[in-house]
């Protein structure tokens, strides 16, 4: 036993000591840093990835050591505190109104608080909710309310234990996408270890596991729904599909690339499947008033705020110059943005009849990346989507964006969150630059 202990060791020792290192940033990056102190967490971050690309590079074909290096990673941060987001107060708070018999679609917490201040519980989640999320009505779908509500059910009225709740589906999710997303990359016969570029990734690991953000759920419905539409089982694909939409929104928009990937009739059973999926789960909780307030909530978060954008902060810094008022300017960009998805959608769905698979995750990637260069709120966990989509596709530079988005969270170590225009300037350039590399080195070959 002793001597396979040494052997091993004698082959994967730098790999192993790379995992004791990344452990160890981990948990300095989960319990002893303040998102205000970006420098730190710059360099923790830039080691964590150079440590993830150098493990897969060192160990891809060894897929345990690499399955349970990702566990640990995750399992590590298990007992922190979300450091560097605050909506997880506000995923407790809407679970413990479900668990209550209160519609969180119909009530804003600053309309509660007078109600439940007097509980110690629901006055530390309105803290730290912050003003915000405090002030509006909750825009999360029905799917991720469940799973708001078996956290508040198991976790009680303690917020370590919700956390852990929470925690335990996000980590049970990555685990759901490493295992469908190998099947369906051999099913698509690319190499199999691609997939650990999504579970070894330090933007996945501490925005899914350490912030608590669903993406990760989202996507697992997602993949598992193109796995099954490979497999020919199109009605389950459809309904793993719909449970992906109830989860995130966000699914929705690639709804129509389907229609050429499926024919006209599997299409129908699989926009109906969807469609049954959303709105069963809608039902629960649907009022007169519920579509109006979600309805609302969702078109303030794209016409009235901004965050780490793309295009849309090279167009304001040109507005500028012409004394445009950048309230007026974001108001008229946010609504612009569905009009321009929908072209976008259409194009990607007709201006090539390929009904391959291939080609039906490569025009999503692509949908997903377009969008979110347009958008004017881009969190650095939104970009996990485009990241998983394009490991099945030949492109990598949303696995450079994963690197470069972090350098928005600059915006917390200046007064009032200012956001610095020459960190969301190298992130972009960047992303385009390997973005403008690798269609030319496409189109070469």
């Amino acid at each position: 036993m002793l001597g396979r202990a040494v052997s091993y060791w004698n082959l994967h020792r730098f790999p192993l000591l790379m995992v004791l290192f990344t452990l160890l940033f981990y948990w300095v990056t989960g319990y002893a840093l303040a998102r205000e102190d970006t420098i730190r967490f710059f360099c923790l971050y830039g080691a964590l990835f150079f440590f993830c690309f150098k493990l897969i590079q060192f160990e891809k074909w060894n897929y345990r050591f690499l399955l349970v290096s990702g566990i640990l990673f995750r399992l590590v941060l298990l007992f922190a505190m979300p450091n560097l987001s605050q909506d997880f107060y506000r995923f407790l708070w809407d679970g413990h109104l479900v668990l209550d018999g209160i519609n969180p679609y119909l009530s804003k917490p600053n309309d509660l608080i007078s109600e439940l201040g007097t509980d110690p519980y629901f006055a530390a989640l309105h803290t730290g909710m912050g003003d915000l999320s405090a002030g509006n009505f909750s825009n999360y779908p029905p799917l991720n309310q469940f799973f708001f509500t078996l956290a508040a059910l198991l976790g009680g009225k303690s917020i370590l234990g919700g956390i852990l709740t929470l925690r335990f589906i996000i980590i049970t999710a990555d685990l759901g996408i490493i295992y469908v997303g190998r099947l369906l990359l051999k099913k698509m016969n690319r190499s199999a270890h691609l997939i650990f570029w999504y579970f070894l990734n330090p933007l996945v690991i501490l925005e899914l596991t350490g912030n608590l953000h669903f993406e990760g759920v989202m996507l697992f419905f997602m993949v598992a729904a193109l796995y099954l539409l490979i497999s020919k089982r199109t009605l389950l694909a459809s309904l793993a599909y719909g449970a992906s939409v109830v989860v995130k929104l966000i699914p929705l928009m690639l709804l129509p690339l389907l229609f050429t990937a499926l024919g006209l009739r599997k299409s129908l059973l699989f926009y109906v499947g969807t469609g049954l999926a959303v709105i069963l789960s809608f039902l629960y909780f649907y009022t007169p008033e519920f579509l109006h307030n979600f309805l609302a909530t969702l078109h303030l978060w794209f016409s009235n705020f901004e965050f780490n954008a793309g295009i849309y902060n090279g167009i304001k810094q040109i507005a500028i110059q012409f004394d445009a008022k950048p309230w007026e300017l974001i108001r008229w960009y946010g609504n612009l943005i569905p009009y321009t998805t929908v072209a976008l959608v259409l194009f990607y769905t007709f201006y090539k009849r390929d009904s391959s698979l291939p080609h039906l995750i490569n025009s999503m990637m692509w949908v997903m990346v377009i969008y979110y260069l347009l958008a004017p709120v881009v969190h650095p966990w939104y970009l996990i989507v485009p990241l998983l989509l394009s490991l099945f596709t030949p492109y990598r530079f949303p696995i450079v964006w994963s690197v470069v988005a972090i350098l928005s969270y600059t915006a917390y170590a200046n007064p009032g969150y200012k956001e610095s225009m020459l960190a969301i300037s190298i992130e972009y350039l960047a992303v385009l630059g390997m973005m403008g590399y690798e269609l030319f080195r496409k189109r070469r070959g």
